[in-house]
């Protein structure tokens, strides 16, 4: 079963961005959302950490979150708006909201 895991927390206070790596499965995507945007800023182990699966990960990125943060996203990732986190969200077949 294919699931969309939605993250909002900053990757720099806790370890839920590793945890959803290590559990992430063949079909399963992310969304990074609010802080968890952050995980692109460049240089960082979270970039790296992503970046390492950027060949079989499916990451989305809320546009307008991006855009608050200015962030430059690489190519891998793909930016979507409320109406496309919503098709997401009904594309999968579980969402996984790490609180």
């Amino acid at each position: 079963m294919a699931t969309l895991h939605v993250l909002s927390h900053s990757p720099f206070a806790d370890s839920r961005l590793s945890s959803c790596l290590r559990l992430l499965g063949g079909d399963d995507a992310i969304l990074l959302c609010g802080d968890a945007t952050y995980a692109l800023t460049a240089s960082t182990a979270a970039r790296q950490a992503l970046e390492a699966k950027a060949d079989s990960l499916k990451l989305f990125i809320l546009d307008e979150d991006a855009k608050a943060r200015n962030l430059t996203l690489p190519e891998w990732v793909q930016s979507v708006d409320y109406p496309g986190f919503v098709a997401l969200s009904v594309q999968y077949d579980k969402v996984n909201t790490w609180l």
